[in-house]
């Protein structure tokens, strides 16, 4: 039922009555291509927005999601799952990362430093999603968001987050982590090719899980989440308890925060490849955005388990890393490799209980795959409804099981690829840096889409605002963050043994490729064999939409 009409211009709408559909009003309005959806709650009007006419039409219409899956995520388990404190954030990187970025910064104060700068940088960009999220809770998180600001030219936004998203959005990192710690736990001294096979099996398990049983799986990783909170407060307790004198085998618990900037670098290389990691590790804040349409009362949610979430989590990571270096000299944080948590239990307690909590940390990796899984495969079963993928009837169904197990499919096959062609040694570091690059040019360009978004509808209803000098301060950041990986790091080392510039140009590489994928596909083809591309929307026998373009000959 047509509710309120607000021209922005003066110009008319026609009226509509109640038994009219969306597909009534789309003969009633040419530019139907231009339109963009900007809805607000599912119980409230749905936004349209029309660009070349410059007006806005509020419709009281509930519009399903069709094929998503019948799981409901009430704010408790939405905090668990997809907010950061558990689903995303806590999962492989507070428990490995601080050994690469105490290696790279160079010392204890500057490492505290960036895990704060870090926070904040994270705190900003939840606040732009969470303004973001609100007014368009729909799933597909940035890839929404894109599609909303740069509707010209078409589908080019669509088309380059679709490469990013797919190609990098494997979860091979936390595998690993699992692989490493379960085979400390064990006492084995595994061989590479073993590290790959249970990494391999991993992904596997994961992916068969969220297909075939994916209540299960969700119950799953919040049952995990719940493990992930018990072992990071066990390593803040432990630390306090060092720290206190209370533990005999660490001697000096202050020895690493005396003098805490000696040996700092002053490569801003180094401080971006950094960052690159903490963010890794704070990488939840976004994730809820990428399953909105499986959330219950999404605005609601985002707004109270974002920020709760992250908080939380942040002072957690603070308090962690400040265990592990009152434990462990930043030289022997450096050397742990991706076992850091393991380390210190070790130096704390012993053997024994370096390889419980390598138990524990391998599960934790373990809940941060299932969760990144969850998340990843809607984002492609999105991508695939906008009829951008080959085969899109194919990756956007939810038949037979009512989950997304094309869109699953999709992202195992980049998973297994890396894992078992990416070398053990510098793998986790690489893929981190070469998932980081592209990941923050996407965000900038988020954050320029929601200036325009404001400029272009100012309007819209929005239940959250973000601070607008908070946005320009992300923005900076990540211009930063894709400037200082190209300056040379003393003695022209980065943190790998690979070339200092080598994971930017992938990422660079990567975005590009989706750029000429489009232009081949949406420009060249078209204009050599004289056809064009026509949208047309099908319905899946699951109730699926899926945008499936024809191709028609030009006379």
């Amino acid at each position: 039922m047509l509710s309120t009409v607000w021209p922005f211009c003066g110009i008319p709408v026609l009226p509509f009555t109640s038994t009219q559909s969306l597909a009534r009003l789309r003969n009633h309005i040419s530019p139907w291509r231009y339109l963009t959806l900007l809805p607000r709650q599912p119980e409230t009007p749905i936004v349209l927005r029309i660009p070349r006419l410059a007006f806005v039409i509020t419709l009281e219409l509930h519009i399903p999601q069709p094929g998503a899956m019948e799981l409901s995520f009430t704010k408790s388990s939405s905090q668990l799952l997809l907010s950061p404190p558990i689903g995303r954030v806590i999962g492989s990187g507070i428990f490995s990362t601080p050994s690469s970025i105490t290696d790279s910064v160079g010392s204890v104060g500057a490492a505290l430093l960036l895990w704060a700068f870090g926070l904040v940088l994270a705190f900003a960009g939840l606040f732009i999603w969470l303004e973001l999220g609100c007014m368009i809770p729909r799933s597909g998180g940035s890839k929404v968001y894109l599609e909303a600001a740069y509707t010209r030219p078409k589908l080019l936004a669509t088309v380059v987050f679709a490469f990013q998203a797919v190609l990098l959005g494997f979860t091979a990192s936390g595998c690993i982590i699992f692989a490493s710690n379960i085979l400390v736990a064990t006492g084995h001294a595994a061989t590479e090719w073993e590290k790959r096979t249970i990494a391999l099996g991993v992904i596997t398990f994961v992916t068969i899980l969220h297909t075939f049983f994916p209540r299960l799986g969700v119950r799953g990783m919040n049952f995990i989440g719940l493990i992930k909170i018990f072992t990071l407060f066990f390593i803040v307790v432990a630390g306090w308890a060092v720290l206190s004198g209370s533990v005999d085998r660490v001697e000096d618990p202050y020895a690493s925060f005396r003098n805490p900037f000696a040996g700092s670098a002053t490569s801003s290389n180094l401080y971006a490849t950094a960052l690159f990691k903490v963010l890794n590790s704070y990488a939840g804040w976004s994730n809820a955005a990428n399953v909105l349409n499986e959330v219950r009362n999404p605005v609601r949610t985002l707004k109270i388990a974002g920020p709760l979430g992250l908080g939380t989590c942040g002072i957690l990571y603070l308090l962690a890393n400040i265990s592990y270096f009152s434990a462990a000299t930043p030289a022997e944080i450096s050397n742990s490799g991706v076992t850091v948590a393991s380390f210190f239990m070790l130096k704390v307690f012993g053997a024994t209980a370096a390889r419980l909590l390598a138990v524990l940390v391998a599960l934790s990796a373990l809940g941060n795959v299932m969760t990144v899984t969850f998340a990843q495969s809607r984002v492609n079963q999105e991508l695939a409804k906008e009829g951008i993928l080959p085969y899109p009837k194919f990756w956007a169904s939810s038949w037979p099981l009512g989950s997304p197990g094309a869109g699953l499919l999709l992202h195992y096959i980049p998973s297994v690829i890396v894992i078992a062609a990416v070398p053990f040694g510098d793998a986790y570091a690489f893929i981190l840096d070469v998932e980081g690059y592209p990941g923050s040019i996407v965000n900038g360009f988020v954050v320029l889409g929601f200036f325009w978004l404001r400029y272009a509808a100012p309007h819209t209803h929005r239940p959250f605002r973000c601070w607008s000098p908070v946005a320009v301060f992300y923005l900076v950041a990540q211009v930063f963050l894709l400037v200082a990986p190209f300056l040379r790091p003393p003695g022209g080392k980065g943190d790998t043994s690979l070339p200092y510039w080598l994971y930017p140009v992938v990422g660079i590489v990567i975005l590009l490729g989706g750029v000429v994928y489009w232009a081949i596909w949406f420009r060249i083809l078209p204009w050599y064999r004289r056809y064009t591309l026509v949208p047309e929307h099908e319905r899946l026998s699951d109730g699926t939409r899926v945008v499936v373009y024809k191709k028609v000959l030009k006379d």
